[in-house]
């Protein structure tokens, strides 16, 4: 046990020793002692010598901190000084001010007044379409301007000059029509190099389109097309502005708002726009409409022939023709002259009865799209404003954009469906009159024949 205690306390010395001797594991315990106070020994052989480095050095570190307290007493006498100097500079900076002022005297007032026409110019140009054929008035206005608001610069009289006459151009040019190149934006996003017109300080036009200039955009601006353009008979002036040589006279659209009334022209509604407005519904009306038209113009022509017909055949009523309603029915007359006037009644009747529903067909169609054509209106207006109600529900009734889809399909539909109604309606008004005028010219001629053929029995 004594043994393995020894050991223990052998393993314990030398974990501790290690660092400092690099002991070996002790074998008894007076080894172990011995380890120990030879481990003691050069501890207090290190610090002798760490102790004897920092007396040694210590003069040193004195001759340095001598050093930084004599560097300091400079410093503060240097910046002693230099305060003496920043007050008198202040001092005579406030009278060389007053004199600079008093020299400028009314100039220092001109001078203001530069500085502020300035700024003012260089913001007109940079909104301006001139800016685009003299893109480098930007930077010399920066520079002036830059100069001018400082007060210890002065503006020359050469750049005052060439200002007054930026000012002329500007004005000059808000008055002229001139061509140039200058580099657009195309539909795809890429930047090409174009010829352009533009029409005083108004509109900036390109072959067959508007154009617009962004000033906050780029270096000096950009130049594309509009969004959207406005209706044809504004861009095909464009196309003839370009293709104008000088002094040539052309009609052509401007706007005197520089981009207000373009703005609402481009934002107005086409038909076709509309159209799209009304969705599915407003197409199945437009469809139904179309159909209808080409049914009723097909239903008057034929009555229009067959009119025409029957009026060549009660010209020629003893020669009767198949080809017509009238002829057929003499037709019938002419095979049963020789039956008594009750059987040839029945007989007329009979022919009369056949031809009414060749004259009438189609009728009924117009009729029921003239009455189906409103109702798909009432339907489109319906899905509109449920369409409404939900975007009401979902996002509120704050922004009205939000709303205006529903209810464009509901007016659009509705009115849809009135314009496919109303003249359908009048369509069938006519047909049905050409309609009943030729059953009753088949009528009248029977109700002829029989009374004829009755005064011939009764003389007999």
């Amino acid at each position: 046990m004594t043994r393995k205690i020894i050991k223990a306390l052998a393993a314990t010395a030398v974990v501790a020793l290690a660092p400092v001797a690099g002991a070996q594991e002790a074998a008894s315990l007076s080894e172990l002692v011995r380890m120990i106070e030879q481990g003691q020994i050069q501890d207090s052989q290190e610090a002798r010598q760490r102790e004897a480095e920092f007396n040694s050095r210590k003069s040193e570190q004195q001759q340095l901190l001598n050093a930084a307290r004599n560097e300091r007493a400079a410093a503060e006498r240097r910046g002693e000084q230099l305060e003496g100097q920043f007050a008198n500079n202040n001092e005579q900076l406030t009278i060389k001010e007053a004199e600079l002022s008093e020299a400028l005297g009314e100039l220092k007032e001109l001078f203001g007044v530069l500085q502020q026409v300035t700024g003012d110019t260089q913001s007109v140009f940079s909104n301006s379409l001139t800016n685009i054929q003299y893109p480098d008035r930007e930077d010399f206005l920066v520079d002036l301007g830059t100069k001018v608001s400082g007060a210890t610069n002065l503006a020359e009289i050469e750049e005052i000059e060439r200002l007054w006459f930026m000012l002329q151009q500007e004005i000059a040019e808000s008055g002229k029509v001139a061509k140039f190149d200058t580099d657009v934006i195309d539909e795809t996003g890429n930047v090409v190099t174009a010829s352009v017109a533009r029409i005083g300080n108004f509109v900036l036009v390109g072959d067959g389109r508007y154009l617009q200039f962004s000033p906050n955009v780029g270096e000096n601006g950009t130049v594309s097309g509009l969004p959207k353009q406005p209706q044809g008979r504004y861009t095909s002036s464009t196309s003839d502005l370009m293709r104008a040589s000088a002094g040539q006279p052309v009609v052509v659209g401007i706007d005197p708002t520089r981009g207000g009334v373009l703005a609402t022209l481009v934002e107005s509604l086409t038909p076709l726009d509309r159209v799209k407005q009304g969705g599915i519904v407003g197409y199945c009306i437009i469809a139904l409409g179309i159909v209808g038209v080409l049914i009723a113009l097909f239903l008057l022509m034929s009555l229009l022939a067959a009119n025409a017909k029957v009026n060549n055949q009660l010209k020629a009523v003893d020669s009767p023709s198949d080809d017509n309603p009238l002829g057929r029915v003499l037709s019938a007359y002419s095979k049963n002259k020789s039956v008594d006037t009750e059987t040839l009644e029945l007989k007329l009747n009979e022919a009369v009865l056949k031809e009414i529903p060749k004259i009438n067909r189609g009728l009924l169609m117009v009729k029921v799209i003239s009455v189906v054509a409103p109702l798909a209106g009432l339907l489109g207006t319906v899905t509109g404003m449920i369409k409404t109600f939900q975007v009401i529900t979902l996002y509120g009734a704050g922004d009205p954009k939000l709303m205006a889809g529903g209810i464009s399909q509901a007016l659009v539909t509705t009115v849809l469906g009135l314009v496919v109604a109303i003249p359908m309606v009048l369509l069938h008004t006519v047909l049905s009159g050409r309609a009943k005028r030729l059953v009753n010219i088949l009528e009248e001629q029977s109700a002829g024949l029989i009374a004829e053929h009755s005064e011939a029995a009764h003389r007999s």
